[in-house]
């Protein structure tokens, strides 16, 4: 027979660590967030975070089946995040806007936590509450359930996909991700008009905007073909 869950109240250590720290799952996430923006993810182990926690590693599955386990509690952090503060005003494309926005911010924020994070699926507290406030907002602005979810599913994997390819550039290191953005001008910029004509005519821009994310951008494109299907129905 499989193990009976324990309930998260009886998970937890009651008594301080050496140091006189308690744990909980919001501190144990909060270090584990950390040491992956100070060491990358091969530095998140369960010793190296009992070490940084001043508790001996075992202590840890209380609080956590295992590292999978925590590593869906730092997606879902995140989340949390990016919700906070979050209200809506009623207006469906600002509001869809300020969501994304902010989820992307949130992972971006954490590149190394990005990596891991944003192709996993929590089924936690702060995911559940995004997805439903993003549905609501899709519902309420009137359209039918089937665009709701078409349109919701591309803007959940819009915004984790720019979020991770955002924060894979942003985890490189700071030379690599220099030549990279070096490249567009030193490169790019140099290709003869004879050879690569579009290319060549388009340089002074490429130079400028491919350096920055383009999530704002899909963004409003996602939001305007929305918007266009929804006063199609209307019209």
């Amino acid at each position: 027979m499989p193990k009976p869950v324990v309930p998260e109240e009886k998970r937890r250590r009651r008594r301080p660590t050496k140091s006189g720290t308690v744990l909980s799952e919001r501190l144990i996430v909060d270090t584990a967030l950390r040491m992956l923006r100070e060491h990358g993810s091969a530095g998140l182990t369960a010793r190296r975070l009992g070490l940084a926690l001043d508790a001996d590693p075992s202590t840890l599955y209380r609080y956590f089946r295992g590292m999978d386990d925590l590593t869906l509690a730092i997606g879902d952090a995140l989340i949390g995040q990016a919700l906070e503060g979050w209200e809506p005003t009623g207006e469906w494309r600002e509001d869809l806007r300020a969501v994304g926005l902010r989820i992307h911010a949130a992972y971006v924020a954490h590149p190394q936590a990005a990596l891991l994070t944003t192709n996993r699926v929590t089924g936690r507290a702060n995911e559940l509450a995004a997805d439903e406030a993003v549905l609501d907002l899709l519902r309420r602005a009137g359209f039918p359930l089937p665009d709701t979810v078409r349109i919701y599913h591309a803007f959940i994997d819009q915004t984790l996909a720019f979020a991770a390819l955002d924060a894979a550039s942003l985890a490189l290191p700071s030379a690599s991700l220099r030549a990279d953005e070096e490249m567009w001008r030193s490169t790019y910029a140099r290709l003869p008009r004879s050879t690569h004509p579009r290319i060549a005519e388009a340089a002074p821009l490429l130079a400028t905007r491919m350096v920055n994310s383009a999530y704002p951008t899909a963004l409003e494109m996602l939001l305007d073909s929305a918007a266009a299907q929804l006063e199609g129905r209307h019209g």
